[in-house]
């Protein structure tokens, strides 16, 4: 026998005194979960009534809860699935959700009726789970259903042509994956100003989902459907088919979101003076600069930092020590490569190697692998991250060195004479020209490059520079490698205006960007998912045409490369200052967007403290200005699923490069809250899991 604990108030279950119920094994329970105001609060003791009796006629307990303060492990572990039942908004908290998504991922089964998918918009895991969300409908009308599928419970007893009267929602699909019982025939009834949505029309569907099972359906507004016996029977198989054969939870399964408690910060090392980017040496020691143009080294067994060396850097204009890495074979040669601007009057910046074997570190050793020529008249984007990939492969991320303050937000395409440090076409648009770009070569030996095959351009140079990979950056301020699939991540950070104009283009967004192949991603011609900015006219203050994302040109005087460029890609993430339509769980204000790295449970040496195997395969982002982290999960194809938030409960100032540690443990540079300045909260930090929490 199991022991659920409840109480029963009027038919709603609620905190305070419990009474003590038994629970055949066999006999399975679900939970009537009810949360909004606005319908009519007395369809919901009918609808609530109705699911209670079908529930019975199925053998089966069920519980109504208006409640949300009930969604615990504890509890839910009780029930084997979850009705939303006229819900509608954000019904539950960040807590609340936790526990829903383990109960689903621990097996558990979800149905949403009606407004289910009118529920938690800003949340897309709930969002994949329902599988679509509620766009607008028409008035309340009769209607003629076309049943597409017979073979599920919950449509067999339906006639293939089902005529009744509710409210037709219009759906925009939120999970591809889902299939179709029921769609609405659309000559059958006025939709009016209907938005359109999901064309054929779908009403009900069923799909697995993250472990668990999930049914909805549109039906289901109006008071009569409960006591219709085609929908009755409608709501008995959709109920048959999420309660599934009875099994029991597995909340110990590897697909179970982790108490995001088990997450704890340790600052290892603080008051640093703007740290860049950091990475591991074999022996677990952490490499990290400072823009000002320290080199250090944390050792975990002294719990110590020292200072390896000082480079004499330029730092004004947002250049200095930039970029760090450590090559692949650090064992057996030494190397570890930086990124920098050299003083005095060099308008460039270096790639260079140097042999770390011992501390402070020669600078006798280095050897210059490669030179970007910049401009030091005007600010900013310097980009500079350092990434190693499949094959020893080295990505450099560069910015498009380019004033963004004299086109007010927009496209900085000033073509006008003396103006070409406001011009972005002679820097992330020119073929010819390294910055606004992640560059690909392969060191040699000899601290010299080769470029790989399979960069954007030949490697002759015949129609631009051979060591771009992707071309079209602002600002790719932080990058990373997928290790298994060799796809580059990238965070881009964008422009500043707060409102579209149709006069210049969108309003600014940043992006995170995947790529599997070499490409233009569109700065400063687009934005976002291509949305394409006007060419303007500086000088006489005119709007031309739109660009085209299948056929940039790039037609400046400053332009030395190509003309006709690529075909623009779109982002992967893309978010503005307010709130994001698409990705609305990364929230509203500052932007700043960086990619972290995919993590992989099996590549690190196992121990109780590393990032749990719930994360497998998921690609970690961070956001500098909002102070937040969040896993990326994505589909079989690699494609972009959903977003979560990741360690919640930990908080972040400004977290400004990761890496996962040897030992599966996540460290992290955060810059702190003061811009250009030592700061206190400006630390090294290491990120544990211990599930005991």
């Amino acid at each position: 026998m199991k022991i659920i604990f409840y109480m029963l108030v009027t038919g709603i279950l609620a905190v305070g005194v419990y009474l003590v119920v038994t629970q055949p094994d066999r006999e399975p329970r679900v939970l009537l979960f009810s949360k909004t105001t606005t319908f009519d609060h007395q369809t919901i003791p009918a609808a609530q009534e109705a699911l209670t009796e079908i529930a019975a006629e199925n053998r089966m307990l069920a519980d109504t809860t208006t409640n949300a303060a009930l969604f615990t492990d504890d509890f839910l572990r009780g029930y084997d699935a979850v009705v939303f039942l006229y819900t509608t908004g954000d019904v539950l908290d960040d807590v609340q959700q936790e526990a829903f998504m383990r109960f689903i991922q621990a097996g558990g089964g979800y149905m949403g009726i009606h407004s289910a998918s009118d529920t938690e918009f800003r949340w897309p895991w709930y969002g994949r789970l329902v599988g679509g969300y509620f766009i607008s409908h028409p008035t309340i009308q009769e209607a003629k259903l076309s049943i597409v599928d017979t073979n599920h419970p919950a449509t067999q007893t339906l006639p293939d042509t089902w005529i009744r009267t509710d409210e037709w929602y219009n759906i925009r699909y939120t999970n591809p994956d889902v299939n179709v019982l029921i769609t609405i025939d659309e000559s059958s009834y006025d939709p009016r100003d209907n938005e359109p949505g999901a064309d054929p029309h779908p009403l009900a569907w069923y799909h697995e989902f993250d472990g668990g099972r999930s049914f909805y359906t549109a039906l289901g507004h109006v008071k009569e459907s409960y006591s219709e016996p085609l929908f009755r029977d409608h709501i008995s198989g959709g109920l048959r088919y999420v309660v599934g054969d009875g099994s029991e939870l597995d909340y110990d399964r590897p697909g179970v979101l982790p108490s995001q408690t088990g997450f704890k910060k340790i600052v290892l090392d603080e008051n640093l003076n703007e740290p860049m980017e950091l990475d591991q040496l074999p022996d677990g020691r952490i490499l990290f600069i400072e823009r000002r143009g320290d080199l250090k080294v944390y050792d975990p067994e002294a719990g110590r930092t020292d200072l390896v060396v000082s480079l004499d850097v330029y730092s004004e204009l947002e250049d200095g020590l930039l970029g760090l890495a450590i090559d692949p074979e650090y064992e057996q040669n030494s190397w570890i490569y930086l990124y920098y601007s050299p003083p005095f009057q060099e308008s460039k910046q270096k790639l260079s190697r140097f042999t770390l074997d011992g501390s402070p570190l020669s600078l006798h050793s280095e050897s210059v692998l490669l030179e970007v020529e910049t401009q030091r008249v005007e600010c900013c984007h310097s980009g500079g991250s350092l990434e190693f990939g499949p094959g020893g492969t080295l990505f450099l991320s560069t910015g498009d060195n380019t004033n963004p303050f004299a086109s007010d937000g927009f496209s900085p395409i000033d073509e006008q004479p003396g103006r070409s440090p406001w011009d972005a076409q002679r820097s992330a648009a020119n073929s010819n020209d390294l910055r606004g770009k992640i560059l690909r070569v392969q060191p040699t030996d000899d601290g010299e490059y080769v470029v790989p095959g399979g960069n954007l351009f030949p490697s002759d140079g015949s129609v631009g520079r051979p060591e771009i990979y992707i071309m079209g950056n602002r600002n790719p301020f932080r990058i990373s490698i997928d290790s298994r699939t060799g796809f580059l991540y990238w965070g881009e950070v964008g422009p500043d205006a707060t409102e579209s104009d149709p006069e210049r283009g969108p309003k600014g967004h940043d992006e995170i960007n995947q790529a599997r192949e070499p490409g233009f991603y569109g700065w400063p011609y687009f934005v976002a998912n291509n949305k394409p900015y006007v060419d303007f006219d500086f000088g006489g203050g005119r709007s031309l045409s739109p660009f085209d994302a299948l056929r940039p040109v790039n037609r400046s005087p400053n332009n030395t490369g190509l003309q006709t460029l690529p075909p623009a890609q779109p982002a992967f993430i893309w978010y503005p200052y307010d709130a994001s339509p698409e990705f609305p769980l990364i929230g509203e204000g500052g932007r700043t967007g960086l990619a972290g790295p995919v993590y992989y449970f099996n590549d690190y040496e196992k121990s109780d403290v590393q990032i749990p195997e719930y994360y497998d395969g998921k690609l970690i982002i961070y956001e500098w200005m909002r102070h937040q982290v969040f896993a990326i999960t994505m589909d079989g194809n690699d494609d972009y699923a959903y977003m979560e938030r990741f360690a919640p409960n930990v908080e972040f100032s400004r977290p400004t490069d990761m890496i996962i540690g040897l030992d599966g443990v996540l460290y992290l540079l955060e810059y702190g809250t003061i811009w250009n300045a030592r700061n206190p909260d400006a630390r090294l930090v290491r990120l544990e899991f211990d599930p005991s929490r």
